[in-house]
């Protein structure tokens, strides 16, 4: 059979109100001229979906107008994010890209009976493993495995449920399959890694990325929080795990990892590319409201009505700080006490407030706090409905200018190039 393949190296884009199209595969045909082959993957959650009251068909809709419009001949593929059996249905028929989000079955426990027969096909997983690439043996024992199995293969049996129903509709050879487990409370061992690709097999799952749990912070539009040398310990022993899973257990030969929240995190940038180079793996980083600060920054830089409303969100963000970053609780790191009042960004001019939002960590503006804040107020944006959208086409120009230079020099440099 053949099967829609994911390109070795693919990116993913959030465009919040279907504006940002172009100007993001603009970074991609820049990266191109570079020499290296970057594919879009354009996202977008139900949440996200009914947050703004917009459709999945949008994304899909202003995704091909910019790539007819560009004259992009490259892969470029639409991820239903972090989609589950009662959400994915809206997004079958304009989605190639599933991303299978399972976090909420991750500890709830399997049927014992499951579990032991898992543990019972794999014997290959109890003892001393040493594998190519992963810094340090591990040896485990038959109640370490059953331990591990029991915390996963609920959520692996819900993926592979969700799979099933997806390829249902749309026959195997026309899905790319990621499986997310990065939400939950712990980054996964290597040995956790292995034994929850060894359950995928079985269930028959014919994943293209895995998004695991890494250590540190990943929080939303700001630089990774945590110990770099332990990170990339972990990025390592799982590029490793994964190669000796596609020979072990015939997973297809281009799976890879995926990294979710993965925007704005310079710090791990330079990590990621050594390793990428190193190994010849490849790489999914998923990012999705970095593009939508950037049209707050271009309005803002615009001045007048643009500048008008930025200011308008940020005021209305302030007001309604507890309802905005609840659903994003864990994600998130905000000082209030270093949130500027309304009355002060007010009186800030359109270049002050971007460089104020803008994420360049040396420049004195920058504040990580007020960039957190509006990162989860795009529905405020989505209020104004027609007022934000007309702006954000009156002001095309300066907008699209900034949603480029973000993903290209901030992004795509430090991760493919260097």
């Amino acid at each position: 059979m053949i099967m829609l393949t994911l390109e070795r190296f693919s990116f993913g884009v959030g465009d919040r109100f279907a504006h940002q199209a172009k100007s993001q595969l603009r970074a991609f045909q820049m990266i191109a001229a570079d020499g290296i082959d970057v594919v879009p993957v354009w996202n977008k959650s139900n949440r996200e979906h009914t947050f703004i009251g917009s459709e999945p068909q949008s994304v899909f809709d202003a995704a091909k107008h910019a790539v007819q419009e560009l004259g992009w001949t490259k892969g470029w593929h639409i991820d239903a994010d972090h989609i589950r059996l009662e959400t994915v249905d809206r997004f079958i028929p304009c989605s190639d890209f599933f991303t299978i989000d399972v976090a909420d079955s991750i500890g709830k426990p399997a049927a014992p009976g499951d579990v032991q027969a898992f543990v019972d096909r794999h014997p290959e997983l109890i003892g001393t493993i040493s594998l190519p690439g992963v810094s340090a043996p591990f040896t485990t024992t038959r109640s370490d495995v059953e331990r591990v199995t029991a915390k996963y293969l609920l959520a692996v049996q819900d993926a592979g449920k969700i799979y099933r129903h997806i390829i249902a509709a749309k026959g195997e050879g026309n899905v790319i399959a990621e499986v997310s487990m990065d939400e939950t409370d712990a980054p996964q061992t290597p040995v956790e890694l292995l034994i929850i690709l060894a359950a995928l097999a079985d269930e028959k799952i014919r994943l293209q990325t895995i998004a695991p749990k890494f250590t540190g912070r990943f929080n939303k539009g700001v630089d990774y929080v945590g110990d770099l040398v332990q990170f990339e310990k972990e990025f390592n022993d799982d590029l490793a795990v994964i190669a000796h899973a596609i020979q072990q257990y015939g997973l297809p030969a281009n799976l890879k990892l995926s990294v979710h929240s993965g925007s704005d995190k310079f710090s791990i940038y330079p990590i990621i590319r050594k390793s990428l180079q190193r190994t010849g793996a490849g790489l999914h980083v998923k990012t999705a409201g970095t593009t939508w600060l950037e049209e707050l920054i271009g309005l803002a830089e615009a001045g007048g009505d643009g500048l008008a409303l930025a200011r308008e969100i940020y005021a209305y963000a302030l007001e309604h700080v507890d309802e905005l970053c609840a659903p994003y609780a864990s994600v998130i790191d905000i000082d209030r006490t270093k949130l500027p009042t309304a009355q002060t960004v007010n009186s800030w001019n359109g270049p002050k407030l971007a460089s104020v939002l803008r994420h360049i960590p040396s420049h004195p503006d920058f504040n990580a706090h007020v960039r957190q804040l509006l990162h989860v107020s795009f529905k405020i944006a989505a209020k104004a409905g027609t007022r934000y959208t007309d702006l954000l086409k009156a002001n095309e120009a300066i907008v699209a200018k900034q949603v480029t230079e973000n993903i290209y020099n901030r992004h795509m440099v430090p991760l493919f190039i260097g």
